[in-house]
């Protein structure tokens, strides 16, 4: 392989086609106040890749079952981008349990509504939610059925709470109480809700459903090609990877919360970063410094 000396890319011919091996960055925004970072060595055929590209959407990942590594990645992401201090945890259960888990995620699309409709009632903008469904079979049926809803505050507790009721028989002033429930305010860290958020996604003895309002926010991605070359790579590993003054010159209106190098056989070395946008930073979405890693 050949080193252009002009560029970050190393050039190979092969045949009619050009292959060229270069490192890319991809920042993930999730919101305004988190980002990620991965910094990874790739190889590509054809035309030399942009240098730095558009702000894109993250595209949600085809397998949505939890268990998998870059659906419960979306899933952190998605969650730190959509909600904060202000938002809620709300937990239900069954006094009764469903027959069906289709049965449950019916009653819990239910009981969204009357809270979507009562947000709408008090002036507030339209709900933001993620439902989450956990359950355990046993002889084939659902056992243990509970549902997990992280939302949009506004609404206070105790109504929020007091939703969670079967529709009010003749005579009644007010439904039943369809189970167990529980509202807590958010309390994101420096790595927001992601405790949280991976809490939902472990892997528990049953299995998870997930679903999620059509208006959240999609976490933003934006790539850049020709910041990182591969030696420069190898020696932010070997002398800069815990260094926050080395990264807070690269991105100065971030602080770092983690850095994972991580090393592949075949492409070499990774790393990967969480940052969260510092109290001091200027404007609302921050300027990378130069390239500084050489």
């Amino acid at each position: 392989m050949q080193q252009d000396r002009n560029t970050p890319y190393g050039i190979m011919e092969l045949g009619e086609c050009r292959v060229r091996s270069f490192v890319r960055e991809k920042k993930i925004y999730c919101g305004k106040q988190f980002m990620e970072v991965d910094i990874y060595p790739l190889t590509q055929v054809g035309s030399i890749p942009k240098k730095r590209g558009k702000k894109e959407k993250v595209s949600a990942p085809k397998q949505r079952n939890l268990n998998d590594k870059n659906a419960k990645r979306f899933f952190v992401q998605l969650i730190n981008t959509n909600f904060g201090a202000n938002d809620l945890h709300v937990t239900v259960t069954y006094a009764e349990l469903p027959e069906t888990v289709e049965a449950a995620e019916k009653e819990a699309t239910n009981y969204i509504r009357r809270l979507a409709h009562r947000r709408k009632r008090e002036g507030m903008p339209p709900l933001k939610y993620v439902l989450v469904t956990e359950y355990s079979t046993k002889a084939d049926k659902p056992t243990r059925i509970h549902h997990h809803i992280i939302m949009s505050g506004g609404l206070d507790r105790d109504t929020v709470e007091d939703l969670w009721r079967r529709p009010r028989k003749r005579g009644q002033k007010q439904g039943d109480l369809i189970g167990y429930v529980n509202a807590d305010r958010l309390k994101p860290n420096d790595y927001g809700l992601e405790a949280l958020a991976r809490y939902l996604s472990k892997e528990p003895a049953g299995k998870k459903r997930w679903s999620c309002s059509q208006n959240l926010q999609r976490p933003e991605c934006r790539t850049n090609d020709s910041k990182y070359t591969r030696r420069q790579l190898e020696r932010i590993v070997r002398d800069e990877i815990d260094n926050q003054t080395f990264w807070r010159r690269l991105y100065p209106d971030w602080d770092l919360t983690e850095c994972k190098p991580a090393y592949n056989e075949l492409t070499g070395w990774a790393v990967y970063l969480k940052l969260r946008r510092s109290p001091d930073a200027k404007g609302g979405s921050g300027h990378e410094a130069k390239r500084q890693t050489e």
